[in-house]
């Protein structure tokens, strides 16, 4: 369990209005394998599911090891991010945005916006954000599955974390033990 706590990176998956649920599951099964231990949900426009109770399967129970805020307004959740002193990307396929393997990642407190599967993100949360990001595509499809796209861009952070020194961009000593405590109480549930 050290081990897996000591790899957590700082940042949080933002999830907007996301309609499937196994969806969103297929996404933490990445953050986990990466080490993005948190994710929040924005609800607005969908029914709001609890991640934790869904998607076992999808996710291979990576919902039970993450971390989890559900909020029901972008607003809220954009005021948050800046209040903790997140840079904040938004994942988008339309211009003007920075095409994924161009763009750099200095920031340890990074949070990736992605959107609902149909509409994408919406105006707020890309209003909000301090940059756009697109994985430049050349077929005739403009978009990705969310969890394809998710997973490139959290490969492509966590490329570039390594590169420039995976330390800097690690969870705080006292974040990481009050994680595994967490873990410890799940184990004995």
């Amino acid at each position: 369990m050290w081990q897996t706590a000591n790899a957590r990176q700082q940042g949080v998956v933002v999830f907007e209005d996301i309609h499937d649920p196994h969806n969103a599951e297929a996404v933490l099964r990445t953050c986990d394998a990466f080490g993005f231990h948190y994710a929040w949900f924005v609800f607005e426009a969908e029914e709001p599911f609890d991640p934790r109770r869904v998607g076992k399967a999808t996710s291979a129970s990576a919902n039970k090891w993450l971390e989890y805020r559900v909020l029901f307004s972008m607003e809220q959740c954009l005021r948050d991010l800046r209040a903790g002193g997140y840079e904040i990307v938004a994942t988008t396929p339309n211009e003007p945005s920075e095409p994924l393997f161009e763009a750099r990642f200095p920031a340890a407190r990074l949070a990736i916006l992605f959107g609902n599967e149909h509409r994408g993100l919406s105006d707020t949360a890309l209003a909000g954000a301090d940059r756009r990001v697109t994985v430049p595509m050349v077929g005739m499809v403009r978009s990705l599955n969310l969890s394809v796209t998710a997973a490139l861009v959290l490969y492509e952070i966590t490329r570039q974390r390594r590169l420039a020194g995976m330390e800097r961009y690690r969870l705080p000593p006292e974040e990481r033990a009050r994680i595994v405590g967490r873990w410890l109480a799940r184990e004995s549930e």
